[in-house]
């Protein structure tokens, strides 16, 4: 496809948009290097932990790791859909979304390499509802707008990736991963790494809400295409936080699963109300809402 005319010449760049926001948030706070992590403490802490405990945190990061490298090889036909239809700012927005993706990957292959000097393979850390998730779904969605860039096709690979994989299972992993650490003062690396991917990852769920959003405004009828894909998927999802719960009697590090399954639910609930209120909304209104949810910090 030619070029007939260019954004930032015709129109200019619409710097109030919610992708542009997103963008100013991830130049200012998601220039990160794994590399420059200390983790000479982690060293330490690593082998003085229990079997249990190191098993525990160690089947954590194989799912993070896994997952992290699925959604770096698979974000890029998202991408180019957004490209192919003109919009630079989001697309301006998604590649610092794919940047930080790879760089959630090299966080976790450091501290695996460095600290843990784990076997290269963890597979058996990925059971089979992890399997369902991201060895099938994820990229069956995401790989599908290679030939199918409709809106219903961009709002199930939304659904997936922005809502179920990165907004029920990073986010709920990462949190109980974090609580684990802060309360035994333990991986003081590894802590700042992941509270750094936090924020990177907060920013893709709210592009994620915002996508599907802007595209339920558009067209109403996709509200199907969202229910399907999270009847398909949740009830696996909420499996892998539990298969993890299954593996351990009694949980490392005081855990319990109906926290995080709460957690999750209600953080999940939270975002599909919104997106759910898109229904029939203006784009006007999709802006203004995600705009406030940038600003609240929801971002």
């Amino acid at each position: 496809m030619i070029h007939e005319t260019f954004a930032t010449t015709s129109r200019g760049l619409q710097h109030h948009t919610p992708p542009m926001r997103l963008y100013e948030k991830a130049k200012r706070l998601g220039i990160w290097n794994p590399s420059d992590i200390d983790f000479s403490q982690d060293k330490q802490d690593w082998p003085r932990m229990s079997e249990a405990e190191r098993d525990v945190l160690l089947r954590l990061t194989a799912m993070f790791q896994a997952g992290e490298e699925a959604v770096t090889l698979d974000l890029l036909p998202l991408i180019m859909t957004i490209a192919r239809e003109g919009r630079i700012e989001e697309e301006m927005y998604l590649t610092t979304f794919l940047f930080e993706e790879a760089k959630h990957t090299d966080f976790f292959n450091r501290f695996l390499r460095e600290v843990v000097q784990a076997e290269p393979d963890l597979t058996r850390y990925h059971g089979p509802d992890y399997h369902t998730i991201f060895y099938q779904a994820l990229p069956q969605a995401l790989l599908a707008l290679q030939t199918d860039p409709s809106p219903a096709a961009q709002v199930k690979a939304a659904v997936t990736y922005n809502m179920i994989v990165e907004g029920v299972l990073a986010e709920t992993g990462y949190h109980a991963y974090f609580q684990a650490l802060e309360r035994g003062n333990l991986l003081p690396g590894q802590r700042q790494g992941i509270a750094l991917l936090k924020q990177d990852e907060s920013r893709h769920i709210a592009y994620g809400i915002f996508l599907i959003s802007r595209l339920m405004a558009e067209d109403p009828s996709l509200w199907h295409v969202v229910e399907e894909t999270m009847n398909d998927l949740l009830m696996p999802a909420l499996a892998v936080v539990g298969d993890v719960f299954e593996q351990y009697d009694p949980m490392p590090f005081g855990l319990r699963l109906e926290d995080f399954i709460d957690y999750a639910t209600n953080q999940f609930n939270k975002r599909i109300e919104r997106i759910e209120k898109a229904r029939g909304a203006t784009l006007d209104e999709v802006y203004r809402v995600t705009q406030q949810a940038i600003e609240a910090g929801d971002a």
